[in-house]
C-alpha cells in the first residue's frame, strides 16, 4: 500500500530527514510512504513554466498514485492545519481513498482561534463565541474545522491527537505512526 504524506512537513528545515522517518514507519508496517517532494515523472508538469503550478500537479499526481493518505494537521502558522494540506485531504478523500489525520496539539479548534483571536473575541451567550467582526467560532470541541473532523470520521478513518511539548510537535512522530498501525489494520 502507498501512502501520501501530507502536511506542512515539506517547510520545514529538515524535510527530508522527517520524510525518511516516516518512510521508515511505513515501511515497518509493510506499507510505502511517497513524500510530496520525492520525484514523480508528471508530463502535465513539465509542460508548464510556473514552479507553483509544477509543484501542484507533481502532488496531484503522487496523490492520485497512491492508496491512502495520512495527513498531519498539526496547527500551521495559525490555529488550522495547513490548507494545502486539507486541500489534498479533501481531493484523496474525494477519491474515495482511504483518509487518516494526526494532530501534535491537544487543544481544540475553539481553544485555539480563541487563543490566536486574543482580546478580539467574546463571549455573547453560554460557549458562543463571536471574532472581532461578529462571526461564530466553532464549539463542537473538535480537533479542526468539522469538515476536517467530519471527512476523516465519514470516511472511516482515523484521527489521532496527542499533546506534545511545543518544540517537538513537528519532530514527534507517535501519533503518525498511530495512524500507519490503524491503516495497516484495514489492509
Amino acid at each position: 500500500m502507498r501512502i501520501y504524506l501530507a502536511g506542512p512537513d515539506v517547510f520545514l528545515p529538515d524535510a527530508n530527514a522527517i520524510a525518511e522517518a516516516k518512510k521508515d514507519i511505513c515501511a515497518r508496517h509493510g506499507m510505502q510512504g511517497v513524500f510530496p517532494l520525492d520525484p514523480i515523472h508528471c508530463a502535465a508538469a513539465d509542460a508548464v513554466p510556473d514552479r507553483f503550478l509544477q509543484i501542484y500537479l507533481r502532488n496531484e499526481a503522487h496523490i492520485r498514485a497512491c492508496d491512502a493518505l495520512i495527513a498531519n494537521l498539526t496547527p500551521f502558522r495559525g490555529p488550522s492545519a495547513d490548507a494545502g494540506t486539507v486541500y489534498e485531504l479533501g481531493f484523496m478523500r474525494a477519491l474515495g481513498r482511504p483518509v487518516l489525520g494526526y494532530a501534535n496539539t491537544g487543544e481544540t479548534f475553539r481553544d485555539r482561534t480563541l487563543a490566536f483571536l486574543g482580546p478580539a473575541a467574546r463571549l455573547r451567550a453560554e460557549d458562543d463565541w463571536v471574532d472581532g467582526e461578529g462571526l461564530h467560532l466553532e464549539s463542537f470541541g473538535l480537533t479542526d474545522n468539522l469538515m476536517i473532523d467530519g471527512g476523516i470520521i465519514a470516511a472511516g478513518g482515523r484521527l489521532v491527537t496527542r499533546a506534545v511539548p511545543a518544540a517537538e510537535r513537528w519532530s514527534d512522530l507517535a501519533a503518525f505512526e498511530d495512524c500507519v498501525r490503524a491503516l495497516a489494520g484495514r489492509a
